[in-house]
């Protein structure tokens, strides 16, 4: 009994010493109680470590480490001081003897946090380096400016933190639903705040020690209302939130900016943003209708390119690279710019089919602002549901051709904060996703088995130290009726469109009768999209009794989608007269995120069924007509 006590005792500690987040390349297990406070041996720059890791990418070769955890110590071997560093996160987490050699799959791994939608200050930065760090995340990209508050102190134009940093509205809803005002710094309403530059150089500080690299973004020319309040010079006219192009005030006032930024920030990239801007107000404005005359520029597409490229040669005129998101290809790429793509993957194939380096960041996959769990049981997220084992099924290669593959840099999760008000909201959201985007970047794809019961280990650790993770052992999962499926009459009959989708096919005519229900998200490709009627005829094949016919309509007020105003079900057993059987209205009073049946029982024999569901307004979204 003895002896097999002491053998359950060597496995529980070689199982233990496997749960690492995120998994190492190889890892050797060994017998023994493991000492991590002693340390043995350092050999940093050892010749024959070395030469061992010669064969791999030089960034890999710069973070690889050789970890050896026995009863009488640890022994860390590695290149770099950045790798010992990574050594010592491994370290963290071994609770059982074990022989570790490791580096990342990447350099580049990455998380994104929105400071401007609802501020976050220095202190709580500073907490999520630390998690962030123990999971080998290398970059964190600080969105800094946008619509909602500018979050950075810049001397050379100061009212962008006395004014443009501050709002009437402590959330970003409020904001949006009282007419998007702002406020001055110090006034009784005002919500907001920003780090100064004794901030930053506290957080740049840290980020040395912690081997991460911090990327500063300033959006332009969209997401610039603040800026246009602070300084309306640089807007095309009243009305217009995003920045002229056509004016020199617009350069003077950005070149001013990121002077200031490049002077503080000693990351190589700098995030220019770039993303969703409005440019119907550049077709009417005389300045930016004489620059695109003057310039030769034949779209108002091209009009942003002018901007990003000329703003990317005061970048690299200061030593540093442009980074921005997907929409800087329209127009043309500028010559040395990187892409972060997010709207979808498609972004990043076309940046290195023309041969520049992109980020993955799809939000399919990355975007942590949906929600993680069931919505009806959660905090309000945005745009989705986005579950653990979705993050870290994403491989940033799929749908790279071979030959663009070594320009993908790396992966990054991003946290945007519309629907995020509070600093544990924030952390509710990252963890545990931001560690499979940990995983998927820095892991060999056939070493990432054995996850969830990794990151729950991992996350229950992040908990016990007063992070406010969501707890990954109470996850309730999927849609039932996404996994199970729907059992009913109607399942594989034809279904005839009177009217069709719009944008979302879901599985097309198919949609409908093929007895499987729409996930928690309205992008999973279950649920079918419509802006106007859903008017449907489902051939039942045979004349035959129907005592229901219902439907799951999806509610989600965010992205534009509503419950139906009223359905209608009508009866025909020719296919040519229809017979009026139910109407069912829409009782709901206060729209929010709901899966709602409207369904009627009805008596009467038909062959064809009608389904009819007139909308309030935006999207009509619904997953199955079940015929019983």
């Amino acid at each position: 009994m003895k002896h097999l006590f002491a053998a359950v005792i060597a496995i529980f500690a070689a199982l233990s010493a496997q749960a690492q987040v995120p998994a190492p390349v190889q890892m050797t297990r060994m017998e023994g109680a493991p000492n991590t406070s002693r340390e043995l041996s350092r050999k940093i720059g050892g010749k024959a470590f070395a030469r061992k890791t010669a064969s791999l990418p030089a960034f890999a070769w710069e973070e690889a480490y050789e970890l050896t955890l026995t009863p009488k110590g640890y022994k860390v071997e590695a290149n770099t001081e950045t790798g010992y560093f990574r050594a010592l996160q491994t370290l963290r987490q071994l609770d059982g003897c074990a022989a570790v050699y490791d580096y990342p799959r990447f350099q580049y791994r990455g998380f994104m946090l929105d400071i401007s939608r609802h501020f976050r200050d220095k202190d709580f930065i500073l907490k999520q380096m630390k998690a962030l760090s123990s999971l080998k995340i290398n970059v964190l990209h600080l969105h800094l400016t946008d619509d909602a508050g500018w979050r950075l102190q810049v001397d050379s134009y100061p009212k962008l933190t006395s004014e443009a940093a501050w709002r009437e509205g402590a959330t970003w809803k409020e904001w949006q639903t009282t007419g998007r005002k702002y406020s001055k710094e110090g006034a009784p309403e005002a919500y907001g705040g920003y780090l100064t530059k004794a901030d930053v150089r506290e957080i740049l500080a840290e980020a040395e020690r912690l081997h991460m690299t911090v990327i500063p973004e300033i959006e332009m020319p969209g997401h610039s209302r603040e800026v246009v309040f602070a300084y309306p010079e640089v807007g095309c006219r009243e009305g217009s939130y995003e920045l002229c192009p056509g004016k020199e005030a617009t350069f003077t006032l950005l070149e001013s900016v990121l002077e200031e930024v490049i002077g503080l920030f000693p990351s190589e990239y700098i995030h220019i943003g770039g993303d969703e801007a409005d440019k119907e107000h550049w077709e009417s404005c005389p300045d930016c209708q004489a620059r695109m005359q003057a310039e030769g520029l034949g779209s108002v597409e091209e009009l942003q390119s002018y901007l990003v490229r000329r703003i990317e040669r005061f970048i690299n005129a200061h030593g540093r690279q442009l980074l921005g998101w997907d929409e800087i290809l329209e127009g043309g790429l500028s010559p040395n710019a990187t892409v972060m793509s997010w709207r979808g993957t498609k972004g990043g194939i076309e940046a290195v089919s023309q041969g520049h380096d992109a980020v993955m960041t799809p939000g399919r996959y990355c975007y942590l602002d949906k929600v993680q769990d069931a919505p009806l049981y959660e905090p309000e997220g945005f745009g989705g549901y986005l579950p653990l084992d979705v993050v870290h099924s994403y491989d940033p290669l799929q749908d790279i051709p071979e030959e663009g593959k070594s320009h993908i840099l790396g992966v990054q999760g991003n946290l945007w904060h519309e629907r995020i008000p509070t600093p544990e909201h924030t952390e509710y959201m990252m963890y545990p996703r931001v560690a499979a985007i940990a995983e998927v970047g820095w892991s060999q794809p056939e070493n990432k088995d054995g996850f969830l019961e990794r990151v729950t280990r991992w996350n229950d650790a992040l908990i016990a130290d007063g992070y406010n993770a969501f707890d990954i052992k109470k996850e309730y999962g999927e849609r039932p009726a996404f996994k199970s499926g729907i059992r009913h009459k109607a399942v594989g009959k034809k279904v005839t469109y009177n009217t069709t989708w719009s944008g979302y096919p879901a599985a097309g005519e198919a949609t409908f009768t093929d007895g499987i229900g729409g996930g928690w998200s309205y992008g999973d490709g279950r649920w079918q999209g419509f802006l106007k009627a859903i008017d449907v005829v489902i051939d039942m094949d045979e004349v035959q009794d129907i005592h229901f016919v219902g439907g799951t309509f999806l509610c989600e007020p965010g992205p534009d989608i509503f419950l139906p105003k009223s359905v209608e079900v009508w009866l025909s057993e020719d296919g040519e007269r229809f017979e009026q059987a139910a109407v069912i209205p829409n009782e709901i009073q206060e729209p929010s995120q709901s899966y709602v049946l409207f369904g009627t029982p009805v008596q009467g024999k038909a062959r064809y069924i009608r389904f009819v569901a007139h909308p309030t307004r935006g999207f009509q979204f619904l997953d199955e007509i079940v015929v019983n």
